[in-house]
């Protein structure tokens, strides 16, 4: 009888320390372990998913994707839940660093997300095993009405000797070459050595003749905001921020075509609460958690449950915030071009910050 009690006991706690004190399943571990770019969520739904689940959320941040790719293949911190963008998405498949979704576990993401934004994202994930959309945008010119009074719908503009000094760009390989690729007429996934080298010359014109005031990446929207410079490159969800805080400033998307990036969560390989991680992502998916992340960071939702119920008309309807795609050519998402490419654009790169 004692040998009964004892092991009925053992069992009894046993199962207490699978379900927890309360007799809830808070998933493998109880945690899961999310990394995203800086002040890219509301810290709210957060809390929010703790509160709902149990699950707690151990929160890292990143500022590029550059910075993030060695974090997570060395494994020293086992993240579940990342939020790369498309071509390191491409770069983190090949690499074999993502683990296939089950859509079955995220019924948000399979409902909630716009079909065009998978269809985008087959650039990058071609059969849509491993992302689900969570911002997207375009990059465009956001100048000051005040400071530029004639028509802009070029990229042109930004080797305008007149805005010397008064021009910003970004602090980003793939970025700042896009700009020149595309006003050049080309590819902004090139891997053509002479188009890259005219593209570099390009930047590198720019940058003798004093136009660049700086190059920056958050920067770009509190200079703007403040006046401080006539034009920037800058990430369309930044734009509808500035329009908010200055009225002077308006964002166009130039004729020769633009980069339409697309930021999705992932599930690592090696993360150790897959269950915990499809969780998190189908919250997020959520029509009002979407809506409130939105609201918080002004980047385009790709989430049209949350769109919807976007009470501003200005922005639902706004041509920033969710444009017709249509309208445009020359629309390119970003694709990994290898390491042989990467290589040839950080050699560039740095020939143009030598000159």
């Amino acid at each position: 009888m004692k040998k009964f009690l004892c092991m009925f006991l053992c069992m009894v706690l046993a199962m207490q320390a699978l379900t927890g004190c309360g007799g809830k399943k808070t998933g493998e571990n109880g945690v899961v372990y999310v990394y995203n770019w800086g002040e890219y969520i509301d810290p709210e739904t957060i809390s929010m998913f703790e509160e709902e689940t149990g699950i707690t959320v151990i929160y890292d941040e990143f500022d590029t994707n550059e910075a993030m790719l060695p974090k997570v293949e060395a494994g020293a911190s086992k993240y579940d839940v990342i939020c790369p963008s498309d071509y390191m998405i491409d770069k983190m498949i090949q690499k074999g660093l993502l683990a296939e979704l089950n859509f079955d576990n995220m019924p948000n993401a399979k409902k909630n997300i716009g079909a065009q934004y998978y269809e985008q994202s087959k650039g990058f994930d071609p059969e849509n095993k491993y992302s689900v959309p969570y911002c997207w945008g375009t990059v465009g010119i956001l100048y000051n009405k005040t400071m530029v009074t004639e028509p802009v719908d070029s990229w042109s503009i930004l080797w305008d000797e007149k805005y010397q000094d008064n021009i910003l760009m970004q602090d980003s390989v793939r970025d700042l070459f896009m700009v020149a690729l595309k006003l050049n007429g080309h590819s902004m996934n090139s891997t053509n050595k002479e188009e890259l080298e005219a593209a570099k010359n390009k930047l590198i014109e720019q940058k003798q003749k004093s136009l660049v005031q700086a190059y920056v990446i958050d920067e770009v929207r509190d200079k703007m905001i403040g006046n401080e410079a006539a034009i920037g490159v800058i990430y369309s969800g930044e734009a509808i921020f500035t329009q908010r805080q200055n009225p002077d400033l308006e964002y166009v998307i130039p004729k020769e075509g633009t980069n339409v990036w697309i930021d999705s969560w992932v599930i690592c390989k090696n993360g150790e609460n897959k269950e915990n991680a499809e969780k998190f992502i189908d919250f997020m998916c959520r029509g009002d958690i979407a809506l409130m992340n939105f609201e918080y960071i002004t980047y385009s939702t790709p989430n049209t449950e949350a769109q919807r119920l976007i009470e501003d008309e200005d922005i639902r309807n706004s041509k920033i915030a969710f444009p017709n795609l249509d309208d445009y050519e020359n629309l390119e998402v970003f694709r990994y071009l290898g390491e042989e490419a990467d290589a040839m654009y950080n050699a560039y790169w740095k020939e143009v910050f030598s000159n």
